[in-house]
């Protein structure tokens, strides 16, 4: 039976055909090392410090037991606090767990923390597949430990820390949230899965519809899998750390927002993973965008799609705070 993709909103439909017939679909092994080589030139540079009302550090911190320490870069409001201490906002980066780094998609949590005077934390975890899992997840647990034991310090408040990640960050968010409930260790306020990269076994209705089409296909995310978990990835062993679909209890976790395009790889995982979280009696608020593909609101900022999209999730996060 042929699967036909869902169509893509007309706005970003044009954004795509706007770089051309063949847009990339996402890296093969191949060409892991070709875009890591990318010189820092030529990506378009955003300013963290947003027009001078933020102040940027970078710390270096303890990683795991037995491994190497941690980046992480601290963007804090220059205005002094209205009540007490700020939210922290701990932000996990997209590339598929295997680009980037600890500046990758701030933009979009910076302006969380500019509507909300938060500060942000986003942290630089080891990529694979030079390291496989566990090394990307045990960083990021490293991050969050570090920066609840030491948010005052920050500026913020360790009992208001929201963990929030795009992509392959949403996804190791989520397995994040998964490993501090089950180590006992601290628990974010709520959780912030923007279209999260959840499932290793790649063998979803949407990820079949949406395989050479769009943003992020089936073929990226089956080299992206299998560069973390190797010949383990679809395997009847993966734990839920590295691929947090595979999780069978989803109770005790913090309120998640879960957010997925209906023309994307990661769609019908995303959906999943919500609809499980309330039959555990959890809290998930989530959003299907409409013609969505993988990274939308990012690629296409100017879209109504992408701003109704941002907007929701500073609703959404309005909503916890105030709680």
């Amino acid at each position: 039976m042929l699967l036909v993709p869902p169509p893509f909103d007309p706005e970003l439909a044009a954004a795509l055909a706007a770089v051309g017939p063949s847009a990339p679909s996402g890296p093969s092994l191949a060409d892991i090392a070709a875009l890591r080589a990318v010189p820092e030139s030529a990506v378009p540079a955003y300013d963290l410090t947003d027009g001078g009302a933020f102040t940027t550090t970078d710390l270096t911190v303890p990683g795991p037991e037995g491994s190497p320490d941690i980046s992480l870069l601290v963007i804090s409001p220059l205005a002094p606090p209205g009540n007490g201490p700020r939210p922290v906002i701990y932000h996990s980066h997209g590339g598929g767990m295997v680009l980037g780094n600890n500046r990758a998609g701030v933009e979009l949590v910076l302006e969380w923390a500019r509507e909300l005077d938060a500060v942000v934390v986003s942290v630089e975890y080891r990529l694979a597949p030079e390291h496989p899992y566990p090394a990307g997840v045990e960083d990021v647990y490293a991050g969050l430990l570090w920066t609840a034991r030491h948010a005052g310090e920050l500026g913020g408040d360790p009992e208001r820390i929201v963990v929030a990640g795009a992509s392959a960050g949403g996804g190791l968010t989520a397995a994040l949230t998964l490993l501090a409930r089950d180590r006992e260790g601290p628990r974010p306020l709520g959780q912030v899965l923007m279209y999260p990269m959840l499932d290793d076994r790649n063998d979803t209705t949407s990820a079949h519809q949406m395989a050479g089409v769009g943003a992020w296909d089936r073929t990226a995310n089956e080299t992206a899998w299998t560069a973390v978990l190797g010949d383990a990835r679809g395997g009847p062993d993966v734990p839920p750390y590295a691929a947090p679909a595979r999780a069978s209890d989803l109770s005790g976790l913090p309120p998640a927002f879960l957010d997925v395009g209906s023309a994307e790889t990661f769609r019908d995982e995303v959906v999943d993973y919500a609809s499980r979280i309330w039959r555990a009696g959890g809290v998930a608020e989530l959003h299907v965008w409409p013609g969505g593909f993988h990274g939308f609101d990012a690629f296409a900022p100017h879209t109504v799609l992408a701003r109704t999209a941002r907007a929701a999730r500073i609703a959404w996060l309005r909503r916890l705070l105030a709680s």
